[in-house]
């Protein structure tokens, strides 16, 4: 196998496809990145639950494949010179590599007993833009839950229809929605969840910009292609709450807020508040502001942030970092704060049709005084 292409490209591939990489695992290879050179370079990450393909245009004059060490393949390329890099693999997997003046020769592997990837190719793709697909899941994933005890909810699921490609997480303790509407039509009705890990690997690959990236549902596997990066991950299996049933709706109180501020203001109060010195924020909500306070063994806090609405005097405590989650989350500069009583969830709704999110905290009991 021989081939020459830019290092540019191939730290970006490394970077990229060296992410599904396994750590440590029982089968050697796939510790190792796959390298196919054909009518371009595949270079593949794979550690049996995501696979990440990077493809780079390389001049290629003699095909093959093999498995290249990734850390130390890697290493040395990321400190050649720039300009092109010649790679030549012989028949004893040998590796020659070589930038300008600098010269390596490491071994490699036979692609042989490397795992075969998941087929995905059966379905037809959904196309949305990169920099939508990056809003539906960095406006949910930070809600997904750590608990292995039900592992449906520690995945985001994706509801599609022909209107609407809709992301949901959950917790236990709140719940993020996000939904974008295409332009066009999907024409599917589809229902599935994916698992955080691979997602954040998504969020990694996708950029702000408005090319198309597509995603393509399997029976296990959920493919997405973003420009020349290709990822393939299982789905997860269970039931996923009924979330429409436990968001409230029609809620008595309706407040708006300035996102910056209420935030501003919630971290400011948070500051006192860690993992060590946990407390809940206690927030009175009266006539056009907010209250809020919180006190741990190590000080109290105090701020106030104006409101649009009459809250009624309802007090209600939550906890300060998923509030602040929640608001970080937020794509819009006013939001809807919809409450019921000191009991209800919060749910943060947008206040026009310019965004379509729901984003809800459960209440903490605070002790009275």
């Amino acid at each position: 196998m021989r081939f020459t292409c830019e290092k540019s490209m191939l730290v970006t591939g490394l970077n990229i496809a060296g992410r599904a990489v396994a750590q440590k695992s029982s089968l050697s290879v796939i510790e190792g990145i796959l390298c196919k050179a054909g009518l371009g370079l595949s270079l593949t990450g794979y550690n049996m639950e995501t696979a990440i393909t990077f493809d780079i245009e390389a001049e290629v004059t003699d095909p093959g494949q093999c498995i290249l060490p990734a850390k130390l393949f890697g290493d040395i390329v990321r400190r050649l010179p720039e300009g092109p890099v010649t790679v030549v693999v012989d028949e004893d997997f040998k590796v020659s590599i070589r930038a300008g003046y600098a010269s390596f020769t490491i071994s490699a592997e036979s692609a042989d007993d490397y795992p075969e990837l998941p087929d995905v190719n059966s379905g037809r793709p959904i196309r949305i833009p990169q920099n939508k697909l990056k809003e539906l899941i960095s406006g949910t994933i930070f809600a997904v839950s750590e608990n292995q005890g039900r592992p449906i909810h520690t995945g985001v699921k994706f509801e599609v229809t022909n209107d609407s490609i809709t992301t949901i997480a959950v917790d236990g303790f709140r719940l993020a929605r996000r939904t974008y509407h295409p332009e066009e039509g999907t024409t599917r009705e589809l229902s599935f969840v994916v698992p955080a890990a691979g997602l954040k690997e998504v969020e990694k690959i996708v950029t702000d910009c408005d090319d198309m990236a597509s995603f393509t549902l399997g029976t296990k596997h959920i493919l997405f292609q973003i420009g020349t990066a290709t990822l393939v991950c299982r789905l997860l299996d269970g039931e996923f709450l009924d979330w429409r049933r436990v968001v409230p709706t029609n809620c008595p109180i309706k407040l708006v807020a300035h996102v910056s501020d209420l935030a501003s203001s919630v971290e400011r109060v948070g500051l006192i508040v860690s993992e060590k010195y946990k407390s809940p924020v206690r927030c009175v909500f009266s006539h056009n502001e907010v209250l809020m306070r919180t006190s741990t063994t190590i000080g109290a806090a105090e701020d106030k942030c104006a409101l649009a609405g009459d809250g009624k005097e309802l007090e209600i405590g939550f906890n300060v970092r998923y509030l602040a989650d929640a608001l970080k989350a937020i794509p819009s500069e006013e939001v809807t704060l919809e409450l019921t009583n000191g009991l209800s969830p919060i749910v943060l709704t947008p206040v026009d049709d310019k965004h379509d999110f729901a984003y809800m905290v459960l209440p903490v009991r605070i002790k009275n005084g």
